[in-house]
């Protein structure tokens, strides 16, 4: 993404976003205020993730459209079957959240636009485990930790924020396996943020933004055709 050329919003020290829906056309809501985890949780339950890069102000986004997955959804193929099926991997949930954001933050993500995860976002993202809000899940291969993925839990909605592969289809199975577990446990929908065609080819499609805040906020739990 980049920055917009409208004017957008500064926020101030209160906890208090402007409402997603004012985004600018790229999908940029607000600038500046801080990481704490407040207002990441009151971000992410509105829509609203920060994506910027180090050195650089705060950024808050919400593009139309958003990019989501339906754990019903989910689109595994025959040779992922295989791959899963061989036993070559396992999968754990909440074993190395650390590791796992420290390799996400070595891999260049986001259009070029180089690491995201700067050291303030590493250690906001740490708290928030710490708290019991964010989630990973890792892959091994013989021990050694080859892929992952991490990002927030609301309760209905997952809100994936960044994943790794150092073997292939590692980060794919990271994120079946927890696909799988969100649809087991009744969740609306996985937040992907932006397309990629990885993600589309696990089953991941783009709705209204307008869509996407009313599952959010729990007053709509069903698919669009």
């Amino acid at each position: 993404m980049s920055q917009s050329r409208y004017p957008i919003p500064f926020l101030s020290e209160a906890l208090v976003f402007p409402p997603a829906e004012g985004a600018g056309p790229e999908g940029l809501v607000a600038a500046g205020g801080d990481l704490s985890p407040e207002r990441l949780l009151l971000a992410y339950r509105s829509g609203i993730f920060p994506w910027f890069n180090e050195d650089a102000l705060i950024l808050w986004w919400s593009p139309d459209p958003r990019m989501v997955l339906f754990p019903s959804e989910l689109r595994i193929s025959k040779s992922m079957k295989k791959v899963l099926a061989s036993g070559m991997f396992r999968v754990t949930r909440n074993k190395a959240f650390e590791q796992v954001i420290d390799a996400c933050a070595q891999i260049p993500r986001k259009e070029g636009l180089g690491t995201w995860i700067t050291p303030g976002m590493r250690q906001a993202y740490l708290e928030l485990y710490r708290q019991g809000h964010a989630v990973s899940y890792e892959v091994w291969q013989e021990g050694e930790l080859v892929g992952g993925l991490y990002g927030v839990d609301l309760g209905n909605v997952f809100c994936g924020e960044s994943m790794f592969s150092r073997v292939s289809n590692s980060s794919k199975a990271a994120f079946i396996r927890m696909v799988q577990d969100l649809k087991q446990q009744g969740y609306a929908l996985v937040d992907c943020q932006v397309h990629t065609p990885h993600l589309e080819s696990l089953g991941a499609r783009e709705i209204p933004r307008a869509h996407f805040l009313r599952i959010l906020k729990g007053k709509d739990q069903g698919s669009e055709p």
